[in-house]
């Protein structure tokens, strides 16, 4: 990783925020057949392939701040040599680019390139508001626009780092869908908070979010139940999701504490296993 100081000021502060996972249901006047249970598993899988990337590119950025404002990278950097970050500053206000040029695998495995672009001021009483946006950047080949707002709370009610993220996403999937995703959402950091590695990490995530597809289908989701992502595992390993989607609703249960790929989605009574996406 290549850090450049172009003038001294405060390194760049921004929330580790965790993008809900979730998925949606048909509309309640088609059947519960094989066929209307296939067209749920595949919206479901569409809606959980866009939440993933936004998570993972949150849960970037705000790595990237720890590693720079906490020195939470001095045994285990997530960044490999082929990122670079540029830090700059203008009266008191601060700016920070994270450039991943045409292509950098990260140390995690993940495949990124583009830019990230942050920007903010001094931290009052404890906490510091980021805005943030995208410049022609992906995630694992899948295309990342628009941008927010992030306030960071250096400690909460419990005593832990915690971020709010404001966001408006774009997210373009190579076969040219495109998933917009406006919400809210909250993480606090548990556990390992100033161990100097990101691989031990866990962080609890809730919010609420809408999101629409350029091919015709949207939904509502709120989290139910703390979401717990645990950096050694891809996936979100417990909580749930309620879901709406026109005058239907369900629920998506990421699980017991397991490690895996899978969420059971339950419409009307029916369990159906939802495969999550890379």
């Amino acid at each position: 990783m290549k850090t450049n100081l172009l003038r001294m000021g405060a390194i760049a502060a921004v929330s580790l925020s965790m993008f809900l996972t979730s998925c949606s249901k048909e509309d309640d006047s088609v059947e519960a057949n094989e066929t209307s249970t296939d067209l749920t598993a595949e919206q479901s899988k569409l809606n959980a392939e866009a939440d993933k990337a936004t998570d993972e590119v949150f849960n970037l950025i705000d790595i990237a701040y720890a590693e720079q404002e906490e020195d939470a990278g001095r045994n285990a950097s997530l960044f490999s040599d082929c990122v670079t970050i540029t830090i700059s500053s203008e009266n008191g206000t601060t700016f920070v680019s994270l450039d991943f040029g045409f292509g950098c695998e990260l140390n995690n495995g993940a495949i990124v390139s583009g830019i990230v672009n942050l920007t903010y001021g001094p931290i009052v009483a404890g906490t510091r508001t980021i805005t943030y946006t995208f410049d022609n950047f992906t995630y694992n080949d899948k295309g990342v626009a628009g941008g927010g707002s992030i306030y960071r709370q250096r400690n909460n009610a419990n005593g832990n780092p915690q971020s709010t993220v404001n966001k408006t996403v774009q997210i373009t999937f190579t076969n040219g869908v495109v998933a917009e995703v406006v919400g809210t959402r909250v993480a606090e950091w548990i556990e390992g908070v100033g161990s100097g590695t990101w691989m031990d990490n866990v962080v609890l995530v809730t919010g609420d979010r809408d999101i629409d597809f350029s091919s015709g289908f949207s939904h509502y989701a709120i989290v139910t139940e703390a979401l717990r992502r645990e950096a050694t595992c891809a996936y979100f390993v417990s909580g749930t999701i309620e879901i709406t989607r026109n005058n239907g609703e369900g629920t998506l249960d990421f699980g017991d504490g397991t490690c895996d790929n899978q969420a059971v989605l339950t419409v009307n009574g029916q369990e159906i296993i939802i495969i999550l996406g890379n």
